[in-house]
């Protein structure tokens, strides 16, 4: 092996763009196209909108504005401006803005002066004005380089900040933004900020009861058990209740910051509940039946907050001041005194919830032995699996790439196959279907333990007791796009909306893009999505070029396949809209309706051979043709 030269030359250092452009998932975890919620592009407009909300929570500007298109966000606020002399180096110079000083911003959601600078340098095209006292200031850049400097001149405008930016498509590639991703980070703005006025794309958003309208607002409140919970204190509010739904479902907040992967404030929250209610009702509860079915919201607000990550997906342990309590006793203080006190004062919510971990704890006792066999099962199953050729890294490592973990759901061999030979095998997993499920819905979850796939695929993702120990990001559904393909996706959908809804609210379910046609010539080869981009292709290439339509998995090659689910992988989320799902599923999957049967006739279309279909998200489940036995 050849020697390689160690010497001076071989040490370089990198200017502050440079260093973002080279390492981004330092600065704004995965990259992705849009069509994850945490994708990159989110975390850009979160960047940039988080500097707003910490000038509303400084009492400067109660409004903010966003317009957004597939591509470019434009975001102005009217808080203090940024000093115009400053304006350059805060968004330029690493470690420059005003929230080191922290009698300027107290409890602030950005503190280390890296984010606006992340968003300037991944941008084609970044511009930043500043309107203060009646004077304002323009720059604009170009992937970090300053491209325009103008003089300061008078203005008329209020005082605020506007920032125009257009993200970088070599790093976030066919990225575009999907408008409820963006309205949802929205909601929760307005949840945790009272007063706030937030203004997207012409439409107003505003809460007047914070965290009482997040989850009232989350969650089908015709299913749930007792009225909304919401109890208030210093730098913390709480929310919840419990419905009929399986499993557990927590949004949580550290100043403002929605922390989606939670930690030590979730973690505390859930332990005093069942603390508290268990003292409450002077009665050991299996915890697992007090947290049954809950649904609940908690912010706090901490100096200097310690996150796992820049991206601030997960609170790291800490205290809640320099010299204060830690997290986790200043939440249990709070759950005990106050929960205690409301359980006291409304007998009748205490009756309804004791009610319901009851149920529980029935349900639980129920299915325990057929779990317990189920799971005997499984575990023997899961030494030689056949329906899972696992991956080598999962969601719960530690590893930078756990983002990328990908579990594709397929149906046969054919299909699988091709997937199996083609995939990374680092992250990417293939559970296969042997045709298709059950049709689960009005099922109670004793079937996911009887039904031998149900079980394997529970136990593929590590789901059984909730999302903490999930394997897997993105859980992908890889059918055929024809009918029978589209069943399998309204049974899977139904499967985990029926059992694990959280797991869909969470953002992790996807339908897999495959390409519909292939067009090529001698020279060049394109690959269609739809029947535009094979017209279109058609015209690049003239002269008759050669048109295979792919009617099923198995017809693509794992050579070809290895293009579609690489760095260029098209996704569609599974987006719940509704929060009604019993009502959604029964009007789908339930028992034939006069009013499903009439969507149909009213719908019936012929569909011509070479035709697209592209269902996308659960509450346009009206835009899937549906295989109905009426």
């Amino acid at each position: 092996m050849a020697e390689v030269n160690y010497d001076d030359d071989s040490i370089r250092s990198l200017d502050w763009k440079e260093h973002i452009r080279l390492r981004p998932g330092m600065y704004i975890g995965k990259l992705g196209d849009g069509s994850a919620y945490d994708d990159g592009v989110y975390v850009l407009l979160k960047e940039i909108v988080d500097n707003s909300i910490d000038e509303f929570v400084m009492g400067a500007g109660r409004s903010i504005e966003i317009s957004m298109s597939d591509h470019k966000v434009a975001v102005r606020d009217y808080g203090r401006g940024i000093p115009l002399g400053k304006v350059i180096d805060c968004v330029s110079k690493i470690n420059t803005g005003g929230k080191y000083d922290s009698k300027a911003f107290q409890k602030s959601v950005g503190l280390n002066g890296v984010g606006t600078k992340a968003v300037n340098a991944l941008s084609n095209s970044f511009t930043v004005q500043s309107y203060r006292d009646g004077r304002t200031k323009i720059a604009e850049f170009a992937k970090g380089e300053l491209i325009r400097d103008e003089a300061e001149k008078e203005t008329s405008q209020r005082n605020g900040t506007a920032i125009n930016f257009l993200p970088d498509d070599t790093i976030f590639r066919h990225y575009r933004f999907i408008p409820e991703f963006v309205e949802n980070m929205i909601w929760n703005y307005v949840f945790l900020n009272a007063g706030l006025t937030i203004n997207f794309n012409g439409q107003k958003y505003l809460s007047e009861r914070g965290l009482y309208d997040l989850l009232n607002k989350n969650t089908d409140v015709e299913n749930i058990r007792y009225p909304i919970i919401h109890l208030k204190g210093e730098d913390i509010e709480i929310a919840m209740t419990h419905g009929q739904q399986y499993g557990e479902e927590y949004y949580s907040f550290v100043n403002g910051q929605h922390t989606t992967q939670g930690g030590t404030h979730q973690a505390a929250f859930r332990e005093a509940v069942v603390k508290t209610i268990r003292e409450f009702y002077k009665k050991e509860f299996d915890a697992s039946d007090v947290r049954a079915s809950i649904v609940a919201a908690i912010a706090i607000k901490v100096q200097e907050p310690v996150f796992e990550s820049q991206t601030k997906t997960k609170l790291g342990s800490q205290n809640v001041g320099p010299e204060g309590p830690s997290v986790r006793g200043f939440i249990n203080d709070f759950v005990k005194k106050e929960l205690d006190n409301y359980l006291h004062k409304n007998p009748a919510a205490a009756d309804a919830l004791l009610k319901r971990i009851m149920q529980s704890e029935r349900e639980r006792k129920d299915i325990a032995g057929i779990k317990k066999l189920a799971n005997e099962r499984a575990k023997k199953a899961s030494l030689h699996n056949r329906k899972l050729r696992d991956c080598k890294l999962h969601f719960e490592d530690t590893h930078e790439r756990k983002q990328d973990t990908t579990l594709f759901i397929t149906e046969g061999d054919s299909a699988s196959g091709s997937i199996t030979k083609s995939r990374d095998v680092q992250t990417q997993a293939v559970f296969s279907l042997k045709g298709k499920p059950l049709n689960c819905y009005g099922l109670t979850k004793k079937v996911v333990y009887e039904n031998e796939e149900f079980n394997l695929l529970q136990h593929a993702l590590n789901i059984e007791d909730g999302l903490d120990g999930l394997r897997y990001n993105n859980i992908v559904i890889a059918t055929d796009a024809d009918v029978d393909g589209m069943h399998i996706r309204l049974l899977l959908m139904t499967f985990f909306l029926q059992f694990f809804p959280d797991l869909v609210k969470a953002g992790h379910v996807f339908i897999l893009q495959t390409p519909l046609f292939r067009v090529r010539n001698k020279k060049e080869t394109i690959y269609c999505y739809s029947d535009d981009e094979r017209r279109n292709a058609i015209a690049k290439l003239g002269t008759k070029p050669e048109i295979t339509r792919f009617k099923g998995l198995g017809e693509i090659s794992p050579e070809e396949f290895g293009l579609f689910i690489g760095k260029d992988i098209r996704l569609d989320p599974v987006i719940l809209k509704d929060a009604n799902i019993k009502g959604l599923l029964e009007y789908f999957m339930g028992k034939n309706t006069p009013t499903r049967q009439q969507h149909i006739v009213n719908n019936l279309r012929v569909e011509k051979d070479d035709e697209s279909i592209n269902p996308l998200v659960a509450e346009d489940l009206e835009s899937v043709t549906l295989d109905v036995a009426v």
